[in-house]
C-alpha cells in the first residue's frame, strides 16, 4: 500500500534535496582551480577580445559545470535508491534527461576541440533528445502563454521534444561571449525553474521533483562557476557549457511538464536569434572598442542584443552590458514564475 506523504513531510524531504545543488556547487568550485592550469598547459585557451593585452584564458570550463551537475543528480538518485528520502522519483525520466545532458555535453566537447560547422551544430543536438523520445518523457498536453492547454499527442514526443532540446541548446549558445553572461543567464533561468518545480512538488505535481533536481543541480554548478567566470573572467565556459545549459533547461521543463516556464525564459534569446539572422551569423557580438568601452555606432550594424544595447547607450563597458542583459532576463524570469505561482 503506497505511503501518503503530508505537505509538511514533502516540504521537509524537498529541503533535504538541497544537498543536490550544494554538492554540484562544491564539486564545481573545487574542480575549476585544478582544471585551469591543466587546460592552459594543453593549449585549450583563448583571448579575451573585449580587453587589452594578450593573456591566454583557459576555455572549456563547462567541463567542471557538467561534472558538478552530474554529481548532484547522482546524489539525488542515490538518496532515492537507498530510501534516504522517501519521495518517489521517476528514475527512468530522470535518467533519460541525464543521458540527454551527457550527449549534449559530448557534442559541446567535440565542438570546442574540433569546431563543428555552424549549420551542423544547429541540428545535431536533436540526437541528444533520443533518450527523452524513446521513453516518451513528459505530458503531451502543454499549457502555452496566451493560449492555454493544448494536447499535441504523438507530435509532442516525436517533434516538440527534439525541437526543444536543439532549440534551447543553440539559444543559450548564441547569446554569449562576455564575462559572466552565459553562466549568469543560466543561474537566473534554472533557479526560476527550480523555484516553480519546488512549489509544484508540494502539491505532488507529476515530474516536479525530477525537474527540481535537474534545474537545481545545474544552477548550483553555474553559481560556483561564476566565481571564476565573472568579470574579469579567469576561465571561459566553452560550448560544452553553453550547449549544456540549454539542454538542462529544456529537459527540466519537459520532465516537469512546465513548458510554459521554459518558453517565457527563452524569449530574450529569440530576439538575439532574429538579430543574428539579420547579420547572417557572420558578425561578432561587439562592434568597436575604445579602451574598455564597447560601441555599435550605427543601427545598421545591430546584429544581436549586445550590439543593440551598445547602440542605445552610445557605448557601454562589458560589465555593465552583462548586468543589463541579466536584468532583462530577470524580468522574464519573474514573469515566468508568476505565471505559475502568482
Amino acid at each position: 500500500m503506497p505511503v501518503l506523504l503530508s505537505k509538511t513531510h514533502i516540504r521537509c524531504e524537498m529541503l533535504e534535496l538541497l544537498a543536490v545543488p550544494a554538492a554540484a556547487f562544491v564539486v564545481t568550485w573545487l574542480l575549476i582551480p585544478w582544471m585551469m592550469p591543466r587546460l592552459l598547459a594543453a593549449g585549450i585557451s583563448g583571448k579575451d577580445r573585449c580587453k587589452d593585452g594578450d593573456v591566454a584564458v583557459p576555455e572549456m570550463g563547462g567541463l567542471a559545470i557538467v561534472t558538478g551537475f552530474l554529481v548532484g543528480v547522482l546524489i539525488a538518485v542515490a538518496l532515492s535508491t537507498f530510501n534516504v528520502i522517501p519521495l518517489r522519483l521517476s528514475l527512468p525520466a530522470l535518467l533519460a534527461a541525464f543521458s540527454t545532458v551527457l550527449i549534449t555535453a559530448l557534442i559541446g566537447i567535440v565542438d570546442d576541440l574540433l569546431l563543428i560547422r555552424q549549420e551542423v551544430k544547429a541540428v545535431i543536438p536533436i540526437f541528444a533528445a533520443l533518450p527523452l523520445v524513446a521513453l516518451k518523457v513528459g505530458e503531451t498536453t502543454m499549457t502555452l502563454p496566451f493560449v492555454g492547454s493544448v494536447d499535441f499527442g504523438i507530435f509532442y514526443v516525436l517533434v516538440l521534444i527534439p525541437l526543444a532540446i536543439t532549440g534551447a541548446s543553440n539559444a543559450t549558445n548564441i547569446l554569449a561571449g562576455f564575462n559572466g553572461l552565459e553562466a549568469g543567464l543560466g543561474v537566473i533561468m534554472l533557479s526560476s525553474v527550480a523555484l516553480v518545480s519546488y512549489s509544484l512538488s508540494l502539491g505532488s505535481y507529476p515530474g516536479s521533483v525530477e525537474a527540481f533536481i535537474l534545474s537545481a543541480a545545474m544552477a548550483g554548478a553555474l553559481l560556483a562557476f561564476l566565481r571564476y567566470n565573472w568579470y574579469p573572467a579567469r576561465i571561459f565556459i566553452g560550448d560544452v557549457g553553453t550547449l549544456t545549459i540549454g539542454a538542462v533547461l529544456a529537459a527540466a521543463v519537459i520532465v516537469g511538464n512546465i513548458e510554459k516556464v521554459g518558453i517565457i525564459l527563452i524569449l530574450p534569446f529569440f530576439g538575439e536569434l532574429f538579430l543574428k539572422i539579420r547579420g547572417r551569423f557572420k558578425h561578432p557580438s561587439w562592434c568597436e572598442r575604445k579602451g574598455m568601452v564597447l560601441f555599435c555606432p550605427n543601427f545598421s550594424e545591430v546584429y544581436g542584443l549586445p550590439r543593440l544595447i551598445m547602440y542605445l547607450t552610445k557605448g557601454i563597458t562589458e560589465l555593465r552590458l552583462v548586468l543589463v542583459l541579466l536584468a532583462v532576463e530577470v524580468v522574464f524570469a519573474v514573469f515566468a514564475v508568476y505565471s505559475y505561482l502568482g
